[in-house]
């Protein structure tokens, strides 16, 4: 018995071999077992994605009141020669909805006018 080595690996006729298991009748006579189906990919539905659609606006909200909260010291806003004061947060947000609205309304003008170019080639 060694310091190094207290316990001495086993001899090689007691180590246990892993037997493969034996054959059954069915595949010795011939005849293989089917393989189990492959599972079918889940596709989407409608309601799936209204779902995500749902969720992705519930954080978004919540990520405005968040902003909104944190933003609320008054600020000084001049537009087109009128003046006034108001929170940060609320010119902010007028400021990206009036975006979002010019943004719709310029691609609708564009999605308009492609619709009236193919009616035209037809």
């Amino acid at each position: 018995m060694s310091l190094l080595h207290p316990n001495p690996p086993p001899a090689p006729e007691q180590v246990p071999v892993d037997a493969a298991p034996a054959p059954s009748s069915e595949a010795s006579a011939g005849q293989a077992n089917p393989a189990p189906p492959s599972p079918q990919p889940v596709r989407g539905t409608r309601t799936g994605r209204v779902w995500v659609g749902v969720c992705v606006a519930a954080l978004i909200t919540v990520a405005l009141i968040i902003f909104m909260i944190q933003n609320t010291h008054t600020v000084q806003v001049t537009f087109l020669g009128m003046t006034g004061s108001t929170s940060l947060a609320l010119m902010l947000l007028i400021a990206a909805v009036g975006g979002i609205l010019l943004t719709l309304i310029l691609g609708s003008a564009r999605i308009l006018q492609l619709r009236h170019a193919v009616r035209k080639r037809r």
